[in-house]
């Protein structure tokens, strides 16, 4: 495979991990109902300090969410994503099993939707460890990039 495509590679995946972050993340730290709601969902699972915990865990989106956008320090910033992914994955969507779409029920205007699954965890999961393993690819603003370097040793 040639170092161009190599480094186009994590694009697609670092640009779409970092809407989700940026969305999901939004709401939490710059919005005053998206924070309160999000601090009582971590106060009902046993989060302590869940106003504290939804500014931080909103800003690691957030902050996360830019780093992938633009390149800069993606594969640090894919740690700390990793670990919410996983405590959500654990503490709120395992019980829900594996799949994302939770049908509970029908009702007049059609399906009734439950807490999802962790599929999408897992996919945000494996989006990321490809972000830290390779590092952000083409189009990324960080100095030194990685691309350049010779990869054929690693095919």
């Amino acid at each position: 495979m040639s170092d161009s495509r190599i480094a186009w590679a994590p694009v697609p995946i670092r640009l779409v991990l970092a809407l989700g972050f940026l969305i999901h993340g939004w709401p939490k730290v710059f919005t005053a109902a998206g924070n309160q709601q999000f601090q009582g969902m971590l106060q009902g699972i046993g989060v302590p300090m869940p106003g504290l915990m939804s500014y931080v865990t909103g800003g690691v989106e957030v902050l996360g969410g830019l780093a992938l956008l633009l390149g800069v320090w993606a594969s640090l910033a894919s740690i700390p994503l990793i670990i919410i992914n996983l405590v959500a994955m654990f503490t709120v969507h395992m019980p829900n099993g594996f799949s994302f779409i939770h049908v509970t029920g029908m009702g007049e205007s059609g399906p009734i939707f439950g807490m999802p699954g962790y599929e999408v965890n897992l996919l945000y999961i494996g989006g990321l460890l490809v972000v830290a393993l390779m590092g952000p690819g083409a189009m990324s603003l960080r100095p030194g990039k990685r691309e350049s370097r010779d990869r054929s040793a690693t095919l």
